[in-house]
């Protein structure tokens, strides 16, 4: 019996083919041992959609057929359907299971660049990786959705089906003027910065470009060419610093630990030792500084070497970020405006890059892809590219001291960490106009600071921590330890009891005999974790506003005669600190209530039951995904 298989680029893309990719590339939920829809035995697929060829004769269907047309692969061989197999559209949401289709075309493409699409056994590690993103729940904060042939797509964003036009502008506000021009120097250099600065960084006085009143009619495709890589004596893309040595730190041992696990005095040992303890180098590092992997600057300039490493770019970026349209990431990647970073090892293989456009007389730059590949994202090339970025920024663009990013809900906690902000400090006006407003994406915006050497961010750090325990240590004895209690030794008698203020250092720590109620409370279960996270977003969710009080009777006489039954958020958490929810079902009950007596006393139509629905589909997405982690 033949059976068909639609090809990445069929069209139309109908509910029943998207279903069928997502259930090929999702584990079935009834049994253990299927990871995917299989075909069953005795069943032989065809590529494409035969039924959808057309003839110059018209509609041959009405004259019937010889043979029948092969319909599409709708069972795996392990007797499920692809309901099972993570494509129910009831389930999931309109906007999931269009999220997994977009995911699940992207895996048939890759499978279809390497003449696989048959092959229902083969995969690698790029494939697990984004069958891995499909498995995911949805953002508790989602990308804006739009329909499937739209290309209106933030980087690793929900990428659209049809791939012909560049995501659209869409205008934003900005949070707070530009505030850095009046900055003290001081407040850029860390507290331990003074001690050992590294006298190769040399302190740049340049002109704040955000001033600068340009002609707006200048728009994010015609920026301005830069100029060209300078390299002063010292610095160096790839981690070398003039004078820096690269420290192999030590890991701490168990006594250490210790002491950090518990934060009270550990009774052991004459002394402590006034080292704090250091963190072992980072696999990246160490690859780096061996020659491994190298970090490159790269340029459409035409030359083979640029066009090679820019390919691997532009394959790494289509492959780590499924949901960007592929024209669109060539376009940017080749286009001569933009720069990129490369990490390269092997050659010229890539495995780590960023994209940037860089607006020297506006004083920032815009990055637009940033990625790593799969198998090496845990041995820290994204931070140690982003480090190598700002210095190679410093180096090239003295006037450039912002970055500003699009980032979707899976790259926000990396960029924050890599020292970007949600609040835009830099006024609209510098760069309204010149970036690509991803509808959808959250705006990001890292700041530089100019006493800081950002290739020996390690040292500084460790300088700034051997600072503070330093001055930690003047005020407090939590350093010291001290022996141990001979009642306890080996060889003491049983049954001796020790009163705590006799404890060489307890009391010294702060310690009262009324702390010993906090150790004996009960720890929460992974359920109330997740209801008072649930809560927390409950009533931080724009729409919650009106729900966070009871209502006030005074001005809203008749309310209670209407609502016999009040809840309000209030009310949930204190019902929630008091351990008055017995489980997830009780609580879901009394944010239910929230929802049926706001439309049962406000009209339809109202603003208030427009915030209810909101917010009663907000919950309804996050429980949901709840179970879903739990099956």
């Amino acid at each position: 019996m033949k059976l068909s298989y639609p090809l990445p680029n069929d069209a139309p893309y109908n509910d029943a083919v998207l279903a069928l990719r997502i259930a090929r590339h999702t584990p079935c939920s009834a049994c253990d041992s299927c990871q995917g829809l299989r075909p069953p035995s005795g069943i032989a697929l065809v590529l494409g959609d035969h039924s959808c060829h057309s003839s110059s004769l018209g509609d041959l269907n009405q004259y019937g057929s010889d043979e029948d047309e092969p319909s599409y692969l709708e069972t795996c061989l392990c007797g499920h359907g692809v309901r099972e197999h993570g494509a129910d559209e009831a389930t999931l949401g309109r906007e999931e299971f269009s999220r997994r289709g977009r995911l699940a075309i992207r895996l048939d493409e890759m499978l279809q660049d390497v003449d696989r699409l048959l092959d229902f056994e083969y995969t690698d590690g790029n494939m697990l990786s984004l069958r891995q993103q499909i498995k995911l729940p949805v953002s508790l904060i989602t990308m804006s959705p739009t329909s499937l042939d739209r290309s209106t797509r933030a980087p690793s964003s929900t990428p659209s089906i049809s791939a012909e036009e560049p995501p659209v502008k869409r205008r934003r506000l900005s949070l707070s003027p530009l505030s850095d021009a009046d900055e003290d120097e001081e407040d850029d250099k860390p507290l331990a910065a003074q001690v050992g600065l590294a006298s190769d960084t040399p302190v740049r006085t340049t002109q704040r470009s955000g001033k600068k009143t340009s002609s707006m009619k200048s728009k994010s495709q015609t920026a301005p060419s830069a100029t060209d890589d300078v390299k002063p004596d010292g610095a160096c893309v790839n981690g070398h610093v003039s004078g820096a040595k690269v420290k192999i730190e030590e890991k701490m041992d168990e006594s250490q630990l210790t002491r950090l696990a518990t934060g009270v005095t550990v009774d052991a040992g004459p002394s402590a030792s006034a080292a704090p303890p250091t963190k072992t180098e980072k696999a990246a590092f160490v690859e780096l500084r061996k020659g491994i992997i190298q970090i490159t600057a790269v340029e459409n300039d035409g030359s083979p070497r640029s066009l090679v490493i820019l390919t691997g770019l532009k394959t790494l970026f289509r492959t780590q970020l499924p949901m960007m349209p592929r024209e669109y990431i060539a376009r940017l990647v080749y286009d001569r405006n933009s720069k990129a970073l490369a990490i390269i090892k092997r050659g010229y293989k890539v495995v780590g890059g960023i994209c940037y456009r860089p607006f020297p007389h506006r004083g920032f730059a815009e990055i637009v892809f940033f990625a790593t590949a799969s198998v090496d994202q845990v041995q820290g090339y994204g931070g140690m590219l982003m480090d190598h970025f700002k210095a190679h920024i410093r180096n090239t663009y003295p006037n450039i001291m912002h970055f500003l990013t699009y980032a979707d809900n899976f790259a926000v906690i990396f960029f924050k960490k890599q020292g970007f902000s949600k609040d835009i400090t830099l006024d609209r006006s510098v760069w309204a106009g010149y970036i690509k407003d991803y509808e959808g994406g959250t705006i990001m915006q890292c700041t530089m600071l100019r006493k800081v050497n950002y290739l020996d961010k390690a040292n500084i750090i460790a300088k700034q921590r051997g600072a503070v325990v330093a001055k930690i240590r003047e005020k407090s004895k939590s350093h010291v330890i001290y022996q141990g209690l001979p009642q306890f030794q080996e060889g003491a008698p049983e049954g001796v009891t020790v009163d705590p203020k006799d404890v060489p250092g307890l009391r010294e720590s702060g310690w009262t005999p009324g702390m010993a109620s906090y150790l004996s409370s009960t720890p929460r279960s992974a359920e109330q974790n997740f209801i008072h996270r649930l809560l927390g977003d409950l009533k931080a969710h724009p729409s919650a506003w009106a729900f966070l009080n009871p209502v006030n009777g005074e001005e809203v006489v008749d309310y209670y005669d209407v609502i016999k039954r009040p809840m309000d958020f209030s009310t949930m958490e204190h019902k929630l600190n008091t351990n008055q929810y017995s489980n997830i079902k009780a609580f879901i009950d009394d944010t239910q209530l929230i929802f049926d007596n706001c439309r049962l006393y406000n009209p339809e139509g109202s603003v208030y039951v427009k915030h209810a629905a909101k917010l009663e589909k907000f919950m309804k997405e996050q429980v949901n995904d709840h179970a879903r982690r739990l099956a």
